[in-house]
């Protein structure tokens, strides 16, 4: 996989007034592409992986399997082969801006005989920890936090035997789940997740085909303690990024674009449904993952709090659709949104309300909820200076509002999309043919 481009530091202006037309790849899916690195260095044989997105993200993992001991060789731009064996270092493993990458690593390494330190940019921090260090520690597990309650990254993780537990979810995490199934590759006895929503279920699906012993009952998985031996992986198109553009092709007149190869597994559809209630026009081809979107005429919807962590990474984008929809689009039970990246509802807030769109915090049956009274279909956002507070969902979904802006829109902290997507800049010229000036031309594209 090649180093990671970032692009340019300084703001990028979108000129309002174009459409999405054409066929779009979009990069490997992130949460997959995670997963993926470290089952392969977990693995008892060589295995190659396609398809992984060349953003930071992914690209901490690798190296984080790498420091631990893992082999990587790299076959193409975004393909590799891992042959594992996890040894440990001494040295912290700096993961960036992935909370993904932290929270599973503490699992995949809680069970094996060294100490690692888990550490992050000032995003991941600030972002809570204690749901994953607490049901850790019921393992047996020794990972110890920093900050005042103990409960923030850096994490100092001294591995040792884990025994197996029953853990419901408090909040809705598939990361969380994914980190207890992974450590519970290592400890004695079975190890069982209760989850009240359905959140994603990569690590579920690929822990099975990797040879592990796990079994499903409707929100309840139970994993048993055994070696891996994963085939070689095909990581499919990411639905998050998809969203963008599909998104993009709906709110827009004169717009016919296809994205390809998309995946389309459990938990993972959910902004598709949510699009569709809007009137949205989209075909999908769930055979090969195509999704192909045009002009649309959008009404409001209502987002229940149970449906929401099927959705949550899209929630950014979805709200500029809602913005551009007639009526009053409300999502409920978004208090998870507030610890992504940033503060995913206040960041929303601000660029809607900053494009001329009433957005505001509601409190509905005890619940935080995001409202957004649409502009109406045909009508147009006022220009607007967008601070993407160091997110790339934020910086991304900013730039596809361009498109329904009367004049400009110019984004602060447009580099930030190289965290999931350094081709960002770069495709939305070639489906769009507008100009993204201050972009580096030479971002790479997945």
């Amino acid at each position: 996989m090649s180093s990671t481009t970032t692009a340019s530091t300084q703001p990028v202006t979108i000129a309002g007034g174009y459409s999405f037309n054409g066929h779009l790849k979009v990069p490997g899916d992130k949460s997959i592409a995670h997963r993926a690195l470290m089952i392969a260095a977990l693995g008892q044989r060589p295995c190659e992986i396609w398809g992984l997105a060349d953003g930071q993200d992914v690209h901490h993992t690798r190296q984080a399997v790498e420091a631990l001991g893992a082999h990587v060789e790299d076959l193409t731009d975004n393909a590799v082969r891992v042959t594992g064996g996890l040894t440990g270092t001494s040295e912290p493993i700096f993961l960036g801006n992935s909370g993904t990458s932290i929270r599973l690593l503490a699992g995949m390494v809680a069970g094996f005989d060294f100490n690692t330190i888990l550490d992050g940019d000032a995003s991941i921090r600030r972002r809570p920890m204690a749901r994953v260090i607490e049901p850790l520690t019921a393992m047996g597990g020794s990972v110890q936090g920093s900050g005042p309650e103990g409960s923030l990254a850096p994490l100092s993780i001294h591995g040792r035997r884990l025994r197996g537990v029953y853990h419901s979810l408090p909040v809705a995490s598939a990361q969380v789940k994914s980190a207890l199934l992974l450590a519970g590759l290592q400890a004695q006895g079975t190890t069982t997740v209760h989850e009240t929503q359905l959140t994603r279920t990569h690590t579920e699906e690929m822990l099975v085909a990797a040879g592990a012993k796990l079994q499903r009952n409707d929100l309840t998985v139970t994993i048993w303690p055994g070696p891996l031996d994963p085939s070689d992986i095909h990581v499919p198109g990411d639905p998050s990024q998809a969203a963008f553009w599909l998104v993009g092709a709906c709110m827009t007149p004169d717009s016919n674009l296809t994205v390809s190869n998309v995946y389309l597994g459990p938990a993972r559809d959910g902004f598709l449904e949510v699009l569709q209630s809007m009137g949205a026009d989209i075909d999908v081809d769930s055979s090969s993952g195509d999704i192909r979107a045009r002009s649309s005429v959008l009404t409001a919807t209502r987002v229940a709090a149970d449906k929401l962590p099927r959705c949550i990474d899209e929630v950014p984008i979805l709200a500029v659709a809602a913005a551009a929809s007639e009526g009053v689009t409300v999502f409920e039970g978004v208090e998870e949104l507030r610890v992504k990246e940033s503060d995913r509802v206040a960041a929303i807030v601000d660029l809607l309300v900053g494009l001329g769109v009433d957005c505001q915090v509601l409190i509905q049956n005890g619940r935080q909820c995001l409202g957004v009274s649409g502009i109406g279909n045909g009508q147009k956002f006022k220009s607007a200076i967008v601070n993407a507070r160091a997110d790339h969902r934020i910086a991304m979904a900013a730039a596809i509002a361009g498109a329904v802006c009367v004049g400009s829109v110019t984004v602060e902290g447009f580099e930030s999309t190289a965290t999931s997507y350094p081709g960002f800049a770069r495709d939305l010229t070639v489906v769009s043919g507008t100009a993204v000036v201050g972009a580096d031309s030479n971002e790479a594209i997945s």
